[in-house]
């Protein structure tokens, strides 16, 4: 019977102490060419205002597809800018498994890839982390992070003041100006829906890494070419250099996929200022609704 998984049933079973793991080995094979996957099609609603992508990938574990609605008119509404659904199959056999929201899975995969990137990047002994945004994935990036370094020090910065004061209390940050905030930090996240660039690299201290996971379109950017130009680490090639504005535009050299640092075909100087830019790829959320699949079948 094919079961239907609700959010609610996601978030019971899926951990970042799980996750995390499972993104390096999703990463891995898809940059050893062990999985099928095109690029995402995204299909413009209304410009900048409404998206839909369709999203499959078939990898040895899982076969399916994601649906996902970006809609960035939902910002500061009770309406996710971010919502999916997730068709997963079995690969051996064809035979439909599960129907999972996909909501929850892509906000946590996103963060628990920067996480495991981070890992890899990150300056030792990282103490201070810089959150750009406040919403969800400034959340979730703050959990996920937290099982990469040991943070003494959390900022947050937002274009809304009031949001970023509303989410240092909560989460035991410091509401801070752009400048400062990137001043001095280990880790910083770029996690908006910025059309021009707002992050500069002459801000960033030698040897930090940035985690870039917004502006999802060819033609947005977080992060000016100065910090772009630095050690540049992506999910996909192919999926940046149509999908990213911040890779496009800038004309960056791409060092390498996640997945070859995770496999050690590509290693950074430790000490190199890092930028890892996300899009996203469905390979990361078919290997997530897998871990909810079998974590729920289990009991």
């Amino acid at each position: 019977m094919t079961r239907t998984l609700s959010e609610t049933d996601v978030a019971n079973v899926l951990k970042y102490e799980q996750l995390i793991p499972a993104m390096e080995k999703a990463l891995s094979a898809f940059s050893a060419g062990r999985v099928i996957q095109p690029v995402r099609n995204m299909l413009t609603i209304e410009e900048g205002k409404r998206f839909l992508g369709i999203m499959p990938a078939v990898s040895e574990d899982g076969m399916g597809a994601k649906l996902v609605c970006f809609f960035p008119k939902n910002a500061g509404t009770k309406v996710p800018t971010h919502l999916a659904m997730i068709m997963l199959f079995e690969p051996a056999t064809g035979q439909p498994l599960a129907f999972l929201d996909g909501r929850l899975i892509t906000e946590m995969r996103t963060a628990a890839v920067s996480a495991a990137v981070t890992e890899y990047l990150a300056p030792k002994n990282s103490e201070v982390l810089a959150l750009l945004g406040s919403g969800v994935q400034a959340q979730a990036h703050l959990q996920a992070l937290r099982h990469a370094c040991q943070f003494k020090e959390v900022r947050v910065w937002s274009r809304t003041p009031e949001r970023a004061r509303r989410f240092a209390t909560l989460h035991g940050a410091k509401a801070m100006d752009l400048e400062p905030a990137v001043r001095g930090a280990d880790v910083i996240v770029t996690a908006t829906n910025a059309l021009e660039p707002f992050l500069k690299g002459e801000w960033l201290k030698p040897g930090a890494h940035v985690n870039a996971v917004g502006s999802p379109r060819p033609t947005w950017r977080e992060l000016d070419d100065a910090a772009m130009h630095n050690t540049l680490i992506v999910d996909s090639r192919e999926a940046v250099l149509k999908e990213s504005g911040d890779v496009i535009l800038s004309k960056a050299p791409i060092f390498a996929e996640a997945g070859e640092l995770f496999a050690g075909s590509k290693r950074p100087d430790r000490s190199a200022t890092t930028v890892f830019k996300s899009v996203g790829i469905a390979v990361e959320d078919i290997a997530a609704a897998r871990l909810v699949y079998d974590a729920i079948e289990r009991g």
